[in-house]
């Protein structure tokens, strides 16, 4: 069945001085793919993979240009340009999508980047966008458990941490004490359930905690030292970031792991280095 909004896998059935039309079977019939818009050269019987949209005129149409996101998706998009019924935002097509202004969480500027979700206005018809994640997504628990690795996507910088998009599905925090790196609206990466809320809501982790995630780090730690003539001055007094730069941890994880090699006797810790025994 063809989607609108997805990339669909379509047969050519004519060709045009102006382009080649598309099977688009009994609900769209013939789905024109203007030569601007293809990429290749095609003949008739050939199989394509166009993405359908509407184009200015509310035609169905195909290209073979790629989305930043499809329906039902969520992408981080730049603000082109603004008139009297929304906002235009660049999403790797000819034509912009837009957001009303009804679905403007906040009113949006030109060059600024929002966090938006894909969706198919029922009223039009049209492939639209909403900042307004939280009328689209969960924010309650269906089906994850604690610890579980999850898709997520930054969404937006709160006094708690970060929110973001879990599997295109759901809404989590990333709290502060739980931010490792950097992090920008709109980066995609792995992350782990942290807790299950009693209402629902979702925590989340950018690393999984406990004993075999401390043995593993501390079986890096001592790999890095004999690397490095048994010394290192990434000690447990060391910034967060620069041991993240080096292990990918927090430090939080890092002085449990030097802890327990402490204790094992392998290394001898001081305030500015740290060395093998």
């Amino acid at each position: 069945m063809i989607q609108l909004g997805q990339v669909n896998r379509l047969e050519v059935i004519k060709i045009k001085e102006f382009g080649v039309f598309l099977d688009g079977g009994e609900r769209y019939g013939d789905i024109l793919l203007p030569n601007r818009l293809k990429k290749k050269d095609l003949a008739v019987g050939d199989k394509v993979d166009a993405f359908i949209y509407m184009d200015s005129e509310d035609e169905v149409i195909a290209t073979m240009e790629r989305p930043y996101a499809t329906v039902n998706q969520c992408a981080s998009l730049k603000v082109v340009d603004i008139n009297r019924i929304g906002a235009f935002l660049q999403w790797g097509l000819s034509k912009d999508l837009l957001v009303p202004y009804n679905q403007q969480r906040r009113p949006m500027g030109v060059g600024e980047y929002h966090m938006v979700y894909i969706y198919i206005d029922q009223q039009t018809g049209k492939i639209v966008g909403s900042s307004k994640l939280h009328n689209f997504l969960e924010e309650a628990n269906v089906d994850f458990t604690v610890n579980q690795k999850v898709s997520i996507q930054i969404c937006e910088q709160t006094n708690l941490g970060y929110k973001a998009v879990i599997e295109n599905s759901h809404l989590g925090v990333i709290h502060k004490l739980d931010v490792l790196q950097p992090l920008r609206i709109g980066q995609r990466m792995h992350g782990y359930i942290k807790t299950i809320r009693p209402d629902g809501k979702l925590d989340l982790q950018l690393q999984l905690q406990g004993q075999e995630v401390r043995d593993d780090l501390g079986q890096q730690i001592l790999n890095y030292l004999h690397a490095n003539g048994g010394v290192s001055d990434i000690t447990d007094k060391s910034s967060p970031e620069e041991i993240y730069q080096e292990f990918q941890v927090s430090k939080g994880n890092y002085k449990k792991a030097l802890g327990g090699l402490y204790k094992k006797r392998l290394i001898e810790i001081s305030s500015k280095e740290i060395k093998l025994l």
